[in-house]
This record gives C-alpha cells, sequence and structure tokens, in this order.
C-alpha cells in the first residue's frame, strides 16, 4: 500500500508537533497525571537507577536476575492514550503503522509518558502476510479483514515462495521505523522490542478472513490433515514459520533488540492441536531467529493458552509470557523455576483504585519470586478505555517495589 508522503507530511506538521516532548524526562508529559512533589520523587528515584536501564529488559528476557523488576506492557502504544487517538481517529491504520514519521510517534508516546522499560513498535502481527500475496487491511470498528483465501493445498500453492521473500522491498517502512526507534532507544536509555505473529495466528486469520469466534474453517482444515486428506494446513503453517522467522531476524537487523511471538489466538487450538499444529510452526520460527541471533531473547507468549502452559516448557524462546488467566505463583510452578516467565496481571485491574493496581503489582512480583526475577507485563493488552494515570501507577509502583521485607 502506498500513500501519498508529501500530502501526509503537511497535515502531520499539524498534528506532530502537538506531541513532542517539552523536556527528555519521561515524565513530564504526564504532568497533569502526578502531582510536582510526587514527581520529583519519582525523578530522583529514576535518576539513581537509570544507569542499568538501557538493557535491564533484555537481561530479564534471557533469564538473568536483575536489580528490580522491568515493566513494559502489550498495546502500551494504544488507543486508551488521547494523544494516540488524534492519529487513530484522523488516519487508517495501515497508514498510521506504515507510515515511519507516524509509527514512530506513536511507538514513542506512552514511553515519554511513562518510562517502560521498552518501546516497542507500532505495528500489527498481520504486517509481513503481503509478503506471500496475502492482502489486508484493518478496518475500523470490525478489525483485520484479509481479502486472499486460503482454503485448500491449491490455494497454499499459489502464495510466493518464501524464498524470495524481499522485506525491504515489500516493507520498506520497517527498517526506517525500526532504525530511527533504534537511536530513540538508546537516547532514552531503554530497549527496543520488536514482534511477529506466531504461525497458527496467522494462519487462523487468513484462513477465516477476519476475527472469528469459533474458527471453524481452520479447524475443519485441521481435521483435513489430521485424516490425509489434504495437507494444506501444515503446508500453510510451515510456509508461515519460515516467513516469520525470517522476518523476525529482519527487525533485529533493522534494530531490535527483544522480538516477542504472539500466538494471540492460542485460545482456539486444545493442547492436542496445540502439539500438533501451533507448536511445531512456533518452534520453527523462534529456531530460525535463535540459530541466527542467540543473543538475541525471544519470548513466546500464548494468549489462552494456559490450559497447556506445560507444553510450553520447550517452545525454544528464552522467556514465556503468560496470561491472565493462570495464578502467577501456578505458572511458576508448572513452567519450573530455570524457566524465565512474563506477566501477567490482569488488564481490566488498571479501571480499579490506585491502592488496587499497586497491590496487584506487589503480588504479581511476590508470585513471580521477588523483584528481579520476572519480567512484568499485563496478561494481555491494555483496554481502550483504561485510565491514563492507572498506566503510570502501575510502572511506578513495578520500579519503586523492592520487595516484601524492603
Amino acid at each position: 500500500m502506498i500513500f501519498p508522503r508529501a500530502l501526509l507530511s503537511i497535515a502531520l506538521l499539524a498534528t506532530t508537533s502537538a506531541f513532542a516532548p517539552t523536556s527528555s524526562h519521561p515524565r513530564t508529559t504526564a504532568s497533569c497525571i502526578h502531582s510536582s512533589t510526587a514527581e520529583a520523587a519519582t525523578v530522583q528515584e529514576e535518576v539513581a537507577s537509570d544507569a542499568g536501564d538501557r538493557d535491564i529488559l533484555i537481561r530479564a528476557a534471557r533469564g538473568e536476575q536483575v536489580d528490580r523488576t522491568p515493566v513494559w506492557l502489550m498495546r502500551q502504544a494504544g488507543r486508551y492514550m488521547s494523544a494516540f487517538r488524534q492519529y487513530s481517529d484522523k488516519y487508517p491504520f495501515r497508514e498510521r503503522s506504515e507510515t515511519p514519521s507516524m509509527a514512530i510517534e506513536l511507538s514513542l508516546q506512552c514511553h515519554r509518558a511513562y518510562g517502560m522499560d521498552g518501546i516497542i513498535m507500532f505495528s500489527d502481527i498481520l504486517t509481513p502476510l503481503p509478503t506471500l500475496g496475502i492482502e489486508f487491511d484493518v478496518v475500523k470498528g470490525i478489525g483485520p479483514v484479509i481479502s486472499t483465501e486460503v482454503r485448500n493445498d491449491e490455494d497454499v500453492a499459489k502464495l510466493a515462495d518464501v524464498a524470495d521473500v524481499n522485506f525491504d522491498k515489500t516493507l520498506p517502512f520497517i527498517r526506517e521505523i525500526l532504525g530511527s526507534l533504534s537511536k530513540e532507544a538508546e537516547e532514552a536509555n531503554t530497549s527496543l522490542i520488536g514482534f511477529v505473529g506466531a504461525p497458527f495466528t496467522l494462519a487462523a486469520y487468513t484462513i477465516e478472513g477476519k476475527s472469528s469466534k469459533h474458527c471453524l474453517r481452520t479447524k475443519k482444515m485441521m481435521m483435513a490433515d489430521d485424516d490425509g486428506s489434504s495437507k494444506a494446513m501444515t503446508t500453510f503453517l510451515d510456509k508461515l514459520a519460515t516467513m516469520i522467522g525470517k522476518y523476525g531476524c529482519h527487525q533485529i537487523e533493522c534494530g531490535a533488540q527483544v522480538i516477542q511471538v504472539f500466538e494471540s489466538w492460542a485460545h482456539q487450538m486444545s493442547p492436542k492441536q496445540f502439539e500438533q499444529f501451533g507448536k511445531p510452526a512456533s518452534q520453527k520460527a523462534i529456531k530460525i531467529i535463535k540459530e541466527k541471533y542467540p543473543d538475541v531473547p525471544v519470548i513466546y507468549f500464548a494468549n489462552g493458552g494456559s490450559s497447556y502452559l506445560e507444553l510450553q516448557r520447550d517452545m525454544g524462546a528464552d522467556m514465556i509470557a503468560v496470561d491472565w488467566s493462570v495464578d502467577m505463583a501456578e505458572a511458576r510452578k508448572i513452567l519450573g523455576p530455570d524457566i524465565p516467565i512474563s506477566g501477567n496481571i490482569d488488564p481490566t485491574i488498571l479501571f480499579g483504585t490506585k491502592e488496587q493496581i499497586e497491590e496487584a503489582v506487589r503480588e504479581c512480583i511476590d508470585k513471580a519470586g521477588g523483584p528481579g526475577k520476572h519480567l512484568l507485563n499485563l496478561g494481555h493488552g491494555v483496554m481502550q478505555g483504561t485510565p491514563e494515570e492507572a498506566v503510570g501507577w502501575l510502572v511506578d509502583e513495578c520500579k519503586r517495589y523492592k520487595g516484601k521485607d524492603a
């Protein structure tokens, strides 16, 4: 998709200036959220901890114990922020995510406001699908709509050869976005997070053509694959796994320091289906990334996959992120002490009081083993309508908390 950059740049002159930070400190743009006294105390605490913050998220994702629990939030760049909505209300999703100036700004807004321990590129898990000839759009009020049909072996065979994929040619904006964000992250003394969608999730989105409650077409294809009448599902998953693995490598080459793999539709798979279809495909994608970049941590997140968390111990990822439907202490017990873990506060807690949010942060950290023993996140993304100050309370408490005995 090509957009008229000349016209867009004129429009951006009228919008981006409103979001320019008045100071390099992340708390200044959130002055309406915190009192000046509390802000001054926060500034003092952050200056004291800044020296090790640049790579604290990266080290935690590798499984190293760090001096405090780092934090970032899925969908931290999102519509809960009024500054973000000034873009999302005006520009279509793909225009925002594929125009570097806008994608960069949207990636940075939340970090300026709240100072998470990582900046994540504003993009979508479906972004690389056009490299295989799969066209999509994101329609406001509906969500992703995929126009390319993939239903059988013939449809899969028509897709582009994954060996010929050229991300710089098909997705030229990714290098510019991540390259700029890499410089911004270094200046902000923080990490840069890239992400990809897991093969099953991208396959299911494509097969269904849009969001689906039951994923019936996908499940029929899995059953046909299982009885041998068609191998379209495994062939499609294998093609996607290779492309996704290469896309993760491409993001690293463009500046990403951590890659999270999102199995957003894990809840659509039974444990058996996960073992047969979802897991091998994700393992292949992760293996491609780790073989080329062994020192770059990979986080695997299966949303709705807590019912088969024990099957995720050998994904090949450096860290497993868990959703909010499992107790963090139970998740730690299932995965074992040697598998780094991320998560998993219920996103709806952010609609609660400051005290409830802070208590949820402390409880999650304690159940994960104490400060510095895991990577704090929500158990899903920040919800639209979340009070902006609530995100600040969560981030601040995570950075402040030193443990029960402190």
